[in-house]
């Protein structure tokens, strides 16, 4: 009889982690991973909404590292959402289709964009964007993945 496969153990990750958001041009940014958001938000200033041939656009200045120069990000907006803020409030966000890339391992998510600059973390990892991935969170370790 044959022995079926034991499943994947689960990839454990820390509470911050660093991660590639290569489409936008931005490598070994940091993401607090809170499974308590629904949705994923970047820091986004000077967010303007601009159409390229029929198909709605949003321009952005995401986070940078210190020294680095300020730069725009363009992509083509996915969708708009009524998305609660830290105090709870809900608000209108624009969101972002892009690929993630944590561990070695990539794929598809949403981000919504916000303005994060009192924030620790400039990206925020909510549950959407990493369930279906074989995650475990260890909320009591940080930086437990390689950059892969």
């Amino acid at each position: 009889m044959a022995r079926k496969a034991a499943p994947a153990a689960p990839t454990v990750i820390g509470w911050r982690e660093y991660v590639d958001l290569s489409e936008l041009g931005l490598d070994h940014l940091l993401a607090k991973i809170d499974s308590g958001a629904r949705t994923s938000a970047l820091h986004a200033s000077r967010i303007r909404l601009f159409e390229e041939d029929g198909r709605e656009m949003v321009e952005f200045v995401p986070p940078r590292r210190a020294g680095e120069m300020r730069r725009t990000v363009t992509a083509p907006v996915a969708d708009r959402r009524d998305i609660k803020n830290t105090g709870g409030v809900p608000e209108t966000r624009i969101v972002i289709r892009t690929r993630l890339t944590m561990g070695g391992r990539s794929w598809q998510i949403d981000l919504s964009l916000a303005d994060r600059q009192k924030m620790s973390n400039p990206l925020i990892l909510g549950r959407t964007a990493i369930r279906r991935h074989k995650l475990l969170i260890d909320c009591g370790r940080s930086f437990l993945l390689d950059r892969g």
